[in-house]
């Protein structure tokens, strides 16, 4: 079994605190020839100065760990007895490890946590040294191992590219960001939603203290139905439905603009982005965490992450995690109780390999906070403090969800890989308590219905399909064919009560009505299948490639009444292309073109218009995007520039038909890593122009979507400090534009700027590498609206909150 070096000075402690802080997957050989073929391992362009005395490898190795930024850890053994001639001036990451290893049999390895290990080079039937005869393609990263990361390891270097399967990031004709599970621990992110706060084309419509999160990308709604947009292993259907919490994710990748291609259509239409999360899985090294949490008011949790390996050859794999979270929110009157269980199982053999992912996680609100609804007329009120909560003390929310999904891979050959999923996940929601507060003046009044509200969810999803590497003459082929099949059944009860009236500044409690428990009844059922084929071809080295894909989607759905009766069927089909261009000039930059389509579900003309039940075929949006990322070794910059058009039915003069559309131009700056020595940055600025171009109300044409502001700028920032061992600072910025909040453009948000602070503390208690960290969101208490769902309803923003947590490995 391998474990840490005992450590036997300062410069190891930081080394192996560093180590246990990564939980990310890469792969690395030491030999100039290795490194060749896997440049994005290990740094091979930016350099650092080096002066390590010569001496015994162990020491040697572990202070170039520390100098720079890699974690390493190895079995002693390994190293006793042998020397080091050491280190002087200056060299890339790949030429130092090159020349402390020299001559020692031994080569560094990346491991499945984002570390490093020392490992015995393999030998020849003559015991001569020998190299491996596998390789990477920078293209096209193999599927069960995760891309690797930038230094200080907050973002990857590449993603999921859905049906595709993992790329490089600078091969990718797309805007992606891949936000790895220690940017999630130290930012101490609960949710998917806390960690996508990190990027300025997305926004979340999702409100504190509230029982669902949704998005805005790209100016484009995901999320905000009954149905999960968020995909899982690369499939939708799996993800629990109304909020994913971060215990289970290894990393969150976001794709920005319409994946109708990559992914299938979405289950509720979204078409401004994609967002993916990649599961735990078990690691190489046995890991057992255990991090105590505390949040105000009085939130209180704890989170145990197990990870092993068995059998002869470690094939066999197990990954668990655990959490419990309970107590008073920083929002009034509020509690919140949260637990969460996930397994993940998988078998790594020579050609085969499965995995098995099972979830299961249940929230529990008192008080859960409520989006508001505006009066017509009626300017927006200022915002309260976000500690203010107009939802009666007596409601409550309660929501389970439960998921499964098997997944294997079988290599025919070394040319030709097979692969199949089959899961689903289920949900289930009773709440009682006042619903989507209207706001009836300036003075901040609101009137609200209670309800008792019951959804039940049930969803299935299963594909398979068959990658192939080959080559014609001098282009080299990436090639997939896949067909889906995905069904949702929603059912829903819900039972009204009297009007409750109250003040967003001073909430009023009003008594508990009395309300009947409502049966929850089928009301639709949706099926969505599709075949795909898409390839990718390069020639120059993979400097020209060219993507080009087609999926044929189809469309099926019921909706029923309370007697079980269907009232209108869907059933429609739609060819959506994608077209890809990928160039790179030059080795460390690399331009793009994508032109790729979205699809929604087309309406139905309903029972007002002249034309009552026509069916109308799929929407269909199309973005075109152009842009350019520079890869400058430990950081990388993007500049993107994108046009989205979605279409939309209108009812006019009393009859429905397709006359409305919504264009989303923008431009987006990207920048993440390690810019310096030490100083990590993470932040962009979109800039947007949404606008209704074609409406049947002439007054509103060519006024700004609902919810879409003109910029969105983040800036998030770490600095180790130089004066205490361990300590880093974490700061960021988020600023939004004004927001409307109707049509019409008469009724709008204020721009509004959210400040955090924090701090955490790498070191060793009883010998046991141990973080502590620190954070205050919304330093200043700023009160403000944060965001507007595409339906007109805003959210309060958060109101000043601390965040703390210690994290032990044992």
């Amino acid at each position: 079994m391998s474990v840490v070096r005992p450590l036997r000075s300062d410069r190891s402690l930081k080394l192996a605190i560093r180590s246990a802080m990564l939980s990310l997957a890469l792969t690395a050989a030491t030999s100039p020839n290795s490194w060749a073929a896997a440049p994005a391992q290990l740094d091979a362009v930016a350099t650092r100065t080096y002066d390590i005395a010569a001496g015994p490898l162990g020491q040697t190795l572990a202070s170039f760990a520390i100098d720079s930024g890699i974690a390493l850890s190895f079995q002693p053994a390994l190293t006793e007895g042998l020397t080091s001639p050491g280190l002087s001036g200056t060299y890339s990451t790949q030429q130092a490890t090159a020349h402390l290893l020299a001559g020692s049999g031994l080569e560094m390895v990346g491991r499945s946590d984002g570390s490093y290990t020392l490992a015995k080079r393999p030998t020849d039937d003559a015991g001569g040294l020998t190299l491996s005869e596998t390789t990477v393609s920078a293209a096209e990263v193999r599927q069960d191992t995760l891309p690797p990361v930038y230094a200080g390891g907050q973002v990857a270097r590449g993603g999921r590219l859905g049906m595709l399967g993992n790329k490089d990031l600078m091969d990718v004709p797309f805007s992606v960001s891949n936000y790895t599970s220690t940017l999630i621990k130290d930012q101490q992110a609960v949710t998917v939603a806390d960690v996508l706060e990190r990027d300025s084309s997305v926004r979340s419509t999702g409100q504190a203290g509230g029982v669902v999160d949704s998005f805005f990308i790209r100016g484009f709604p995901v999320g905000e139905g009954n149905l999960g947009e968020l995909a899982f292993d690369g499939v939708y259907g799996v993800a629990p439905n109304y909020r994913v919490f971060t215990e289970y994710a290894e990393r969150i990748e976001v794709i920005k603009g319409p994946g109708a291609l990559l992914y299938g259509m979405s289950p509720n239409s979204g078409v401004g982005g994609v967002i993916n999360i990649v599961p735990k899985r078990s690691l190489d090294e046995d890991l057992t965490r255990f991090t105590a949490s505390y949040a105000t008011d009085s939130q209180i949790g704890g989170h145990i992450d197990l990870s092993r390996r068995f059998g002869d050859e470690r094939q066999f794999g197990v990954r668990i995690n655990g959490s419990t979270q309970q107590g008073d929110t920083a929002v009034d009157k509020q509690s919140r109780d949260v637990d969460i269980g996930a397994i993940s199982l998988d078998y790594q053999g020579e050609r085969l390999r499965t995995t098995l992912d099972l979830i299961s996680q249940e929230e529990q609100f008192d008080a859960p906070s409520r989006p508001f609804l505006i009066a017509s007329g009626v300017d927006i009120p200022s915002a309260a403090n976000g500690s203010k909560n107009v939802t009666q003390d007596w409601g409550w929310s309660d929501t389970k969800d439960k998921s499964a999904l098997l997944g294997a891979e079988y290599d025919l050959s070394d040319a030709l890989t097979v692969f199949a999923h089959a899961g689903g996940g289920k949900s289930e929601v009773s709440r009682l308590s006042d619903q989507t507060p209207t706001i009836l003046n300036d003075a901040g009044d609101t009137r609200s219905i209670p309800g008792y509200y019951k959804f039940e969810v049930e969803r299935y999803t299963v594909d398979a399909g068959a990658r192939a590497r080959f080559d014609t003459g001098p282009i080299s082929h990436a090639t997939t064919l896949q067909v889906t099949r995905y069904r949702d059944e929603l059912s829903r009860g819900i039972i009204s009560g009297p009007a409750i009236l109250s003040n967003i500044y001073h909430p009023t409690d009003s008594p508990k009505p009395s309300i009947a428990t409502p049966d929850a009844l089928k009301i639709s059922e949706t099926e969505l299948s599709g075949v795909a084929l898409a390839d990718t071809l390069s020639v120059l080295d993979e400097r020209l490639q060219v993507t080009l894909g087609l999926r044929k989607q189809n469309i099926e759905s019921d909706n029923f009444n309370a007697a079980g009766a269907v009232t209108s069927s869907y059933d429609k089909s739609a060819m959506t292309p994608l077209f890809g261009l990928v160039v790179k000039p030059w080795e460390h930059v690399s331009f793009y073109y994508n032109y790729i389509e979205g699809l929604s579900k087309g309406d139905i003309a309903p029972a007002t218009a002249s034309n009552s039940g026509e069916i109308f075929k799929p929407y269909i949006s199309r973005q075109q995007e152009v842009g350019v990322k520079v890869d400058y070794g430990t950081f990388t910059s993007t500049l993107s520039l994108f046009q989205i058009k979605k279409p939309s039915g209108e009812l006019a003069a009393g009859v429905f038909s397709v006359q409305g559309e919504q264009r989303n131009r923008g431009v987006e700056l990207n920048i993440f890593g390690e810019v310096t020595d030490g100083v990590r940055l993470l932040g962009g600025v979109t800039f947007l122009d949404a606008e209704l171009t074609k409406t049947a109300t002439a007054a509103n044409r060519g006024n700004t979507a609902v919810g879409v502001p003109d910029v969105q700028a983040n800036l998030w920032a770490e600095w180790d400090t130089p004066w205490i061992e361990g300590v880093t600072l974490t700061s960021g910025a988020i600023y939004t534009g004004s927001q409307y909040v109707n049509q019409a453009n008469t009724q709008e948000l204020d721009p509004w700027t959210r400040i955090d602070a924090g701090a955490r503390y790498t070191t060793r208690i009883e010998g046991r590498p141990t973080t502590l960290r620190a954070t205050v969101q919304n330093v200043f208490n700023q009160e403000y609206w944060s965001g507007v769902a595409s339906y007109g309803a805003f959210s309060q923003g958060a109101p000043r909150t601390l965040q703390l947590s210690a994290t032990v490995d044992f």
